[in-house]
């Protein structure tokens, strides 16, 4: 399996600390983000990893350099103006028919064997990792029709799908992202949905956690640690 993880982002949420180090290398225990995904898709059978880089990218590629150390290969693609998460994915050459994408800073237990399996089984143009959310309303819900009260629920939980910002791709989707030009994950599957492409989604109970403060942080060592993932 090939992989690409995305690690070009500026990590704004956790300014100040970003301005010293790129999110992916945030510790996590004794180990970088970023490391813990690498060993995790080596262990999960990814020959080949693909970086995305842009804010910061020397240190990143300072700690990987070419992969040896893990045990598979790393290369870098960097973009010069930022992307967004799918526009650097037109930038990166040689890729397979069938690759994963992910982002550099999030942790999960996710099988990522499992997941490009379910996505090649599919004949999927793309797969899309989801984790079940809830909302919790701490007011009445309405549903109100032509001024009319039709339906009243009391602090309703309500849930929904959530993109985990992991994917499996077919490489033919590739031609949809302009060139150069910033473009998101959400704009290729409108794209695609446009397209009538086959979409398809993976669901997944898994622990995960999107690192966007610092408090995600902290509770993703915390869990980490109970699970002995670390």
């Amino acid at each position: 399996m090939q992989t690409i993880i995305l690690a070009g982002g500026r990590g704004s949420r956790l300014d100040p600390y970003t301005r010293i180090l790129p999110k992916p290398l945030f510790p996590i225990g004794d180990k970088p983000i970023a490391e813990i995904l690498v060993r995790q898709l080596q262990l999960a059978g990814v020959h080949e990893i693909i970086m995305c880089l842009g804010y910061l990218a020397e240190f990143i590629k300072m700690y990987f350099q070419d992969g040896r150390y893990f045990n598979l290969t790393i290369r870098y693609s960097v973009e010069t103006e930022p992307l967004g998460t799918a526009g650097p994915l037109r930038m990166v050459k040689d890729l397979d028919e069938n690759f994963l994408v992910v982002n550099g800073d999030e942790l999960t237990t996710l099988d990522f064997r499992t997941l490009y399996e379910h996505h090649i089984a599919m004949k999927a143009d793309m797969t899309v990792a989801v984790h079940k959310k809830a909302v919790y309303s701490s007011f009445g819900v309405l549903e109100i029709k032509e001024g009319q009260v039709t339906d009243y629920r009391e602090k309703p939980t309500l849930n929904y799908w959530a993109s985990m910002g992991i994917y499996v791709i077919n490489k033919r989707i590739l031609p949809l992202i302009p060139e150069n030009k910033r473009f998101d994950m959400p704009d290729l599957v409108q794209q695609l949905l446009s397209e009538q492409a086959r979409i398809v989604s993976y669901e997944s109970e898994d622990l995960w956690f999107d690192i966007g403060t610092m408090g995600d942080l902290e509770k993703a060592k915390e869990e980490f640690k109970q699970l002995n993932l670390l």
